[in-house]
């Protein structure tokens, strides 16, 4: 009995290798395959050259409490008469005996607690330049009414639906908008060009010109005849020859989310001389790829089985989850429409890493976009709104949430990979129902 069940298993593997093998040297041998690809890398290697020039730019410091400025003319700035305990608005009233500080000193002299947006707690805001604690009363130093002088947190407010930080005024009022900007600007990148660039424009373009006519240009050119020649099914022909397309496209996403990975990781800001934390981020984007470009590939290569003109097919279905793409990111994850696609699940995926890896995320967009304190109000709708900080609205744009799950952030990765794995396998299911009833020519 079980050398019987070794012969079949051997009958097999020699089938699914010699299917596969077939199909990638199918692969290497057509200019279109090596077309797509080097186009592929030729637009990633654009964005990363606005990534590297975005990442040499200096973001203007700007002194967003105005205490670098010396209203009263007498040669001392605002943030020192505040310190010293002069009135800043009296030319009369000033620090005798101390020197004038340089107006400079008072720019992005109250930047955030960095270890408290790491730490993702934002009760550990501190009042680095004092002008809050030298105020007088306990009840001008303590504005969140919190019952704690000189802080800051954020909570989630029930009437907005969204966090909302509550500063004891001058408390982290003056960020330093260089150090926040490269930061946020570094994750924009990550995460756009991972989501749109490779998870939806790989994931989507590689299975169209390369899956649509797996079965198609055989069933076209009298060369599927041969392979049922032999005895062998038609559900396995497409099976094997899918896992001839996963041989080829898998190793090209994962080697250029690899190499994406290393530039970004040596070259993003930091302390350290590699980003480690944004190893896990960079798996989760080339994870996310080859699951939907299995997917796509499963229902491209069905459309094509389906229609000699399937690429319409596969058209019309791109232009559906383009949309779909732009709904999950303009909506920051929540809505429910986008899990009626392919992308909206693999986007939760990478979102769900995002929460993961970079667990202080939504912390660094809630603080950018507070922008320290800073408020305008808007000539057009008389509406008061914080100044954000320099790529603080880019990260938020491409930042999502798995809340339309309601599961943690590890069940919502594993949940969006299952579906996923289950739409390659329904959609291979039916193809291969498709197949069967498809006259060769």
């Amino acid at each position: 009995m079980s050398s019987r069940m070794d012969s079949i298993w051997s009958k097999l593997d020699r089938k699914a290798t010699a299917i596969a093998e077939f199909t990638i040297r199918q692969y290497r041998t057509r200019i279109s395959t090596w077309a797509v690809m080097i186009a592929g890398i030729l637009a990633l290697s654009m964005l990363v050259l606005f990534y590297i020039d975005g990442l040499n730019t200096e973001f203007e410091a700007i002194d967003n409490d105005g205490d670098s400025i010396d209203h009263d003319s007498d040669g001392y700035p605002t943030g020192q008469e505040i310190i010293e305990g002069t009135d800043p608005f009296s030319a009369q009233s000033f620090p005798v005996g101390v020197t004038p500080d340089p107006a400079s000193k008072w720019i992005n002299e109250d930047d955030f607690d960095w270890d408290a947006i790491e730490a993702n707690d934002m009760s550990q805001g501190y009042d680095d330049d004092g002008d809050c604690r030298t105020r007088t009363t306990s009840s001008q130093r303590d504005q969140n009414d919190n019952n704690i002088e000189c802080d800051v947190y954020m909570d989630w407010n029930i009437y907005t639906q969204e966090h909302t930080i509550y500063s004891d005024g001058g408390v982290d009022e003056d960020p330093d908008e260089n150090l926040y900007g490269q930061e946020a600007q570094h994750r924009a990148f990550v995460l756009g060009i991972g989501k749109f660039g490779i998870v939806y424009m790989l994931g989507i373009m590689l299975p169209l010109f390369l899956a649509t006519g797996l079965i198609r240009e055989e069933m076209s050119s009298g060369t599927m005849h041969y392979m049922l020649a032999k005895p062998i099914a038609r559900g396995e022909v497409l099976l094997y020859r899918m896992i001839g397309y996963i041989g080829v496209t898998w190793p090209y996403i994962m080697s250029i989310c690899l190499v994406l990975c290393l530039i970004t990781g040596f070259a993003g800001p930091g302390e350290s001389i590699f980003r480690w934390s944004d190893i896990g981020i960079w798996m989760s984007i080339s994870l996310s790829a080859m699951l939907v470009s299995l997917v796509y590939g499963t229902i491209f290569c069905g459309f094509g089985i389906l229609w000699k003109n399937g690429v319409i097919l596969a058209l019309l279905l791109g232009v559906w989850e383009l949309g779909m793409a732009f709904v999950a990111i303009a909506s920051g994850g929540d809505s429910p429409i986008k899990f009626f696609s392919v992308i909206g699940w693999g986007l939760t995926l990478v979102d769900s890493a995002t929460m993961i890896f970079w667990p202080d995320n939504n912390t660094l967009i809630e603080v950018g976009l507070w922008g320290g304190g800073q408020s305008v109000t808007s000539w057009f709708s008389g509406e008061e709104r914080f100044v954000s900080l320099p790529a603080a609205e880019a990260l938020s744009t491409f930042s999502g949430s798995t809340s339309g799950l309601s599961l943690a952030p590890w069940a919502s990765a594993v949940t969006a990979s299952l579906v996923l794995i289950i739409q390659a396998a329904m959609s291979w299911f039916i193809g291969q129902i498709v197949f069967k009833s498809k006259e060769i020519d």
